[in-house]
């Protein structure tokens, strides 16, 4: 079934970066927004567009009624969520679905078994994905607990089983620690995701975060898009991504490729999806599924020349995947840098408004942005306001182009993390690619005890 209008269930640079895919392929698109982006530029942009109610995403962007109530005010017959919201919220996909709206997005049964941490491992088992060793399941007890890492060997990990980003997460380097701690993430991961569900893996010394693309078209064909390092992140929120990783080699990337594209095969997948591992030591492990479109798309895009939103459109219209595994090539580099709205030190947010702006342009040059000159900046969502994405022939031609972009890209009137990245290029160990997940927390560390 050809889509006729999209409804895109977002806001800020995904929101734009979907309805521009939507209009090259001639759908029309409607925007919803909150009251705090009655001026955002997906909004400007979009065919139609309906205010879903006032500034706080609970209200708003997160309120289902009020966006199932749009899509049949504007005619919509499809709904895009993009990522984060209700991007990967089962029964949002289901309320979609049963209102005869065409979800943009995995089957409603694959998002709620890989959200469910615990559910996720044993599926990720079950289809042959290598895991971190812990516990079978959901932790019961102290007891059980104190087995399962005598076991695996400390330092442990004990995780929420619910939610992320660091949240409800807790390491114990000695017996004597465990209970305390685990009492404490369990009321961390109840607090924050009304779960208090928790489970153990072995914590890893020093791995890097690399994650696998892949797609699949719901009828047991799936391929993989090739991986992206995503290991520079500061309190498990990642800071900048490449493609491909600077440490893997061509055979462990179609060793994994393979591995990662027959699992979503055999789960029968559909549309597109990221695999997520910690990788050391030259080992994969597994740590999560995010059933949905991830932030560094563009990477991939940029390495491969596939149009990642419409492939995901052209999915859920029931076609087939419009390009086969051994048809698929990785060319070149590709590194995006996150650009958020904070003070690059203190990770202060800062909205405001936006006195000027100018995007750097050039060959392989690109940005993904909604915000422009005089565009307030709202306090009430994530800070992140553009992501630069910089293509080369090579890793050291991608580095000394993103250099000179960055060089070039002014955001005046409120404060950004683009010093952070420029100085991120200067040094000689992310030159190299010798970076872990633990790196730019320690980077940043000397850099403050340097300004003392």
């Amino acid at each position: 079934m050809a889509i006729q209008k999209v409804l895109i269930a977002n806001r800020g640079e995904i929101a734009l970066r979907i309805h521009r895919a939507c209009h090259e392929m001639g759908i029309q698109t409607v925007a919803v927004h909150s009251t705090a982006d009655a001026d955002a530029m997906h909004v400007r942009l979009a065919d139609q567009s309906v205010c879903i109610g006032p500034p706080p995403a609970a209200e708003s962007y997160l309120n289902i009624p009020n966006i199932i109530a749009a899509a049949e005010i504007s005619g919509a017959d499809a709904i895009h969520p993009g990522y984060g919201f209700l991007s990967e919220n089962a029964r949002f996909a289901e309320i979609v679905e049963s209102h005869n709206l065409i979800w943009i997005g995995p089957k409603p049964e694959h998002i709620r078994t890989m959200g469910d941490k615990i559910e996720a491992k044993l599926t990720a088992a079950k289809l042959g994905l290598p895991l971190v060793p812990g516990s079978d399941g959901p932790l019961t007890s102290v007891e059980e607990a104190k087995e399962v890492a005598d076991r695996i060997g400390y330092p442990v990990i004990i995780k929420a089983a619910s939610g992320g980003g660091g949240r409800g997460m807790k390491v114990v380097t000695e017996p004597d620690q465990l209970e305390t701690l685990m009492m404490q993430a369990g009321s961390e991961a109840k607090s924050a995701f009304g779960d208090a569900t928790v489970y153990m893996e072995k914590y890893l010394g020093d791995p890097r975060h690399i994650e696998f693309q892949v797609f699949g078209d719901g009828n047991g064909n799936a391929i993989h898009v090739g991986e992206r390092d995503c290991s520079l992140q500061r309190r498990h929120q990642k800071v900048l991504e490449e493609a491909p990783s600077p440490v893997i080699s061509h055979a462990q990337r179609s060793e994994m490729g393979e591995i990662v594209s027959q699992a979503m095969a055999d789960m029968g997948y559909r549309g597109a999806g990221t695999i997520e591992f910690l990788y050391e030591d030259g080992q994969f492990y597994f740590i999560e599924m995010n059933t949905r479109l991830q932030v560094e798309h563009p990477v991939t895009e940029a390495i491969t020349g596939l149009d990642l939103v419409r492939e995901q459109i052209r999915i859920a219209e029931g076609k087939p995947l419009s390009v086969r595994q051994e048809d698929l090539e990785f060319r070149g580099h590709a590194i995006e840098c996150r650009i958020n709205a904070e003070d690059w030190k203190t990770f202060a947010p800062s909205p405001g408004t936006v006195k000027g702006f100018h995007a750097p342009g050039g060959m392989h040059v690109r940005v993904d942005s909604g915000i422009y000159a005089g565009y307030r900046i709202p306090p009430y969502y994530d800070s992140m306001i553009a992501k630069l994405i910089v293509y080369g022939r090579d890793r050291d031609g991608c580095l000394r182009r993103l250099r000179r972009a960055l060089e070039e890209f002014v955001i005046d009137g409120v404060k950004t993390t683009i010093p952070l990245h420029r100085a991120l290029l200067d040094d000689p160990e992310f030159q190299k690619g010798e970076y872990t997940i633990k790196w730019l927390e320690q980077w940043l560390e000397r850099q403050s005890e340097a300004a003392e």
